[in-house]
């Protein structure tokens, strides 16, 4: 049995792919300091023989596994943009560029000694304000790297950079996930993200928050059409040192997607408009036809199944 290694494990998406991996009969070292993730999301595993989880920041040492490895998933970075949110990238400035640059070493560093295969999980946002849309993974972006967002950015694009370094210098088995907009279960209802403040907002009949005039536009992707995407490309043969773009082409506005939730939710939320926020990108589209050529893969659940699906989860959680 094959072990591998995830960061980020107790994360939204990262413990969707754990389950996914637990499912597909490999070996699980789950490693996360859970300063924006949920302990709850791997508490149904801690039981499995195969899903050992260690408590601890990838900025560190990872003198702790020994055993073999023959891959690992690098997930550890929290993700949101929201300063309103404790748990965004925003309150952990510094831990969010040092988590995708010495996090990133230390993992790449695990890689070559076990001469494992190795996924960074990139974002979207390394596209910043992007001049052209959909973005493909040949767009160089439009980052202001000075900017208030530049933690994240700027982090993801180093990330990117020492994974190639890697690479050329070692001929590490590398590849490079860029993540588009991702929903689903498991995501905090604090994150500060989107979909969560507006699902939250709307079933408590709460006003939904539109920042700008509500006309840049998102692409959301469901998290089991993610995490599918992530497993084909770490195992995919042909994948060694691809960048490949993960989401969901389908775009929408913000207020459209405002609109969709109260509709969805059967909720009496007024929707109120701030200030956009410094930076903030006015299109995301992803450019999938590299996950279709190189990986066979498109997503396959559609906006309002998923969101239905993450409206019940978010009823359970917040009101159970």
């Amino acid at each position: 049995m094959k072990t591998l290694v995830i960061a980020g494990g107790a994360g939204f998406i990262g413990s969707h792919l754990c389950k996914k991996l637990l499912e597909n009969k490999y070996k699980i070292i789950c490693i996360d300091n859970v300063s924006t993730s949920s302990f709850r999301n791997i508490q149904q595993h801690l039981q499995d023989k195969n899903f050992t989880f260690i408590k601890q920041d990838v900025t560190e040492a990872l003198d702790c596994i020994t055993e073999p490895v023959h891959a690992i998933f690098h997930l550890a970075s929290p993700a949101s943009p929201n300063k309103n949110s404790s748990r965004s990238y925003m309150s952990f400035p510094i831990e969010t560029l040092l988590v995708n640059a010495v996090g990133t070493k230390n993992l790449l560093e695990l890689a070559q000694k076990q001469n494992a295969r190795f996924l960074f999980a990139s974002t979207s946002e390394v596209y910043g304000d992007p001049a052209v849309s959909p973005q493909p993974e040949t767009y160089w972006g439009n980052v202001n790297s000075i900017g208030p967002r530049s933690v994240y950015d700027e982090g993801k694009r180093y990330g990117e950079a020492l994974t190639m370094a890697y690479y050329r210098k070692y001929d590490l088995n590398v590849r490079i996930a860029r993540i588009f907009n991702t929903y689903g279960p498991n995501m905090l209802a604090d994150d500060g993200r989107v979909v969560s403040n507006f699902i939250v907002a709307a079933l408590q009949n709460k006003p939904l928050t539109v920042y700008g005039d509500g006309n840049q536009t998102r692409s959301f992707c469901y998290v089991s059409d993610l995490v599918d995407g992530l497993y084909d490309f770490m195992f995919a043969e042909q994948a060694k040192t691809e960048v490949i773009n993960l989401g969901n082409p389908a775009e929408k506005t913000i207020n459209e997607f405002a609109m969709l939730i109260k509709t969805l939710t059967k909720s009496s939320s007024e929707i109120i408009y701030e200030d956009l926020p410094e930076d903030d990108p006015r299109q995301r589209k992803p450019d999938i036809r590299k996950a279709k050529k190189v990986l066979g893969w498109e997503p396959t659940v559609g906006l309002e199944e998923g969101l239905e699906k993450t409206i019940e989860y978010f009823k359970k959680t917040i009101f159970n």
